[in-house]
Order: structure tokens, then sequence, then C-alpha cells
């Protein structure tokens, strides 16, 4: 007569207690959650057009400033690209892909989630579905964008990154961040604003080209600017992750 062993998965149940999966205790999980939350955040927020010193008599002592054209989630696009470092720093570029075409997921499950809730009948006291319309409505050139920056910049971003460590290894941080944002930033903000510039009202060749330049040249400054931060972030991750092994 032959006799089992208790198993994670039935030792639960022998022993009369419930069973349950056991929670991963790395941070890969966390990092992943901010930066999909981050990603949701930014492609509502982004259907806002933006304009600081629209006026055209903003002046700089003997200088005129001239008007900057962004969206709405200007402030939330870099901390994506922060965050999409961090994975590829410390966990490599299949890790970074996994969590790139989770955030790629979940912006098509938000966007269908939101075109189903407009299209519900709306009940007799609920005065602001042209509210929601005009907020989360899916608009389908906007959705594209988001998407296709989304993919295209953040790949190009783990991928320029992890290919310089596999040259400096541990050395030189700040050139793959650098390096990796200025790619990703680039075409993310390119092929974000081709698509997406007449969904928000920009219409003439002058302001598409502010558009595309602001929106580019403030998301690498701010990776710039938040390096320390970066640095002490995937230091203290690499230390604390027993699988992470540097060469």
């Amino acid at each position: 007569m032959t006799t089992t062993e208790p198993t994670a998965a039935n030792s639960g149940t022998e022993s009369g207690q419930a069973t349950f999966a056991h929670i991963s205790r790395g941070y890969y999980p966390t990092i992943v959650a901010l930066f999909v939350a981050t990603l949701l955040i930014s492609n509502v927020a982004a259907s806002k057009g933006v304009a600081f010193f629209a006026s055209s008599d903003v002046m700089l002592g003997p200088l005129q400033i001239l008007p900057i054209n962004t969206d709405g989630a200007f402030f939330l696009f870099p901390l994506a690209y922060i965050l999409g470092d961090v994975l590829s720093e410390v966990y490599g570029f299949k890790a970074a892909r996994r969590a790139i075409y989770l955030g790629f997921g979940s912006l098509i499950l938000t966007s269908v989630c939101f075109w189903i809730a407009i299209e519900l009948p709306a009940a007799s006291f609920y005065e602001n579905q042209e509210a929601l319309e005009t907020v989360v409505g899916v608009v389908p050139r906007l959705v594209l964008a988001g998407l296709a920056g989304f993919a295209v910049g953040q790949l190009l971003n783990s991928y320029v990154l992890v290919k310089i460590k596999e040259r400096t290894k541990e050395k030189h941080l700040w050139a793959r961040l650098i390096g990796s944002t200025v790619v990703g930033e680039f075409f993310d903000t390119l092929i974000f604003c081709a698509i997406a510039a007449g969904v928000i009202g920009i219409s003439t060749w002058t302001d598409f080209i502010n558009y595309v330049v602001v929106g580019f040249l403030w998301k690498t400054l701010v990776e710039v600017l938040v390096l320390p931060i970066t640095y002490r972030v995937i230091a203290y991750i690499k230390k604390r992750e027993p699988s992470y092994q540097s060469s």
C-alpha cells in the first residue's frame, strides 16, 4: 500500500484548513501594478489639450514667450518611463516586455469598458451622460495613438537599455537610462502626437511641431532631473531582490 505525501496544493485540505496560493515576495508585481496604473490614468488625462503662455503678449523681459502646447498627461508619462527603466534594468527585457503587454491589454480593456458604459441606456435621473462621453468617450484615434505610441516607445526603451547593459554590465547606469529614454520617448511622442493631434484640436504644422518638441524635451528633461531618484530606487530593489545577481 502506497502513501502520498501532502503537497502545497492539498496540505491545507488534509489538515482541515483552507488552501491558498503563495504570493511572490519580489517587487516585480508592485512595480508592474504602478506601471499599468500610470498608463491607464495617462491615457484618460491625455484627452485634454493644455496650453501654457497661450496669450500672445506674455513677455520675459524683452523676449516674447511662445505658447507651449501639450496634453493633460504631460506630468505622468515620464513616470511610466522611469518605472519601465526600473523593470528593464533589474528584471531584463523579457520581464519588462511582459509588463508592457499587460499594460497594452489593460489599455484595450479600459477602452472597451468605457465604450460599454457609455452605450448602456442612461437612467432618467442621470444627467451627466454628455459629460461622461466627453471625458472618457472612446475616440478611436486617441486609443490608437496611445496604444501605438506606448507599445513602440516602451519596447524600444527597454530594448535599448538592455542592449547597453549587455556591454556596460553594472557600469554607466546613467548612459543606459538617458540613452534608452531618448530613443523611446522620441518615437512614443512622435507616434502619439501624429495620430492624436487632430483629436485634441491641433490643426497646424506649427502647433504640431510645438506639440512634439515640447513633449519630447519635457519627458526627457524630467527623466534627467529625477535620475538621482531612479538610481536610488534601482539600487534599493537590486539589493533586496534575492534573485538579482550582478556581474
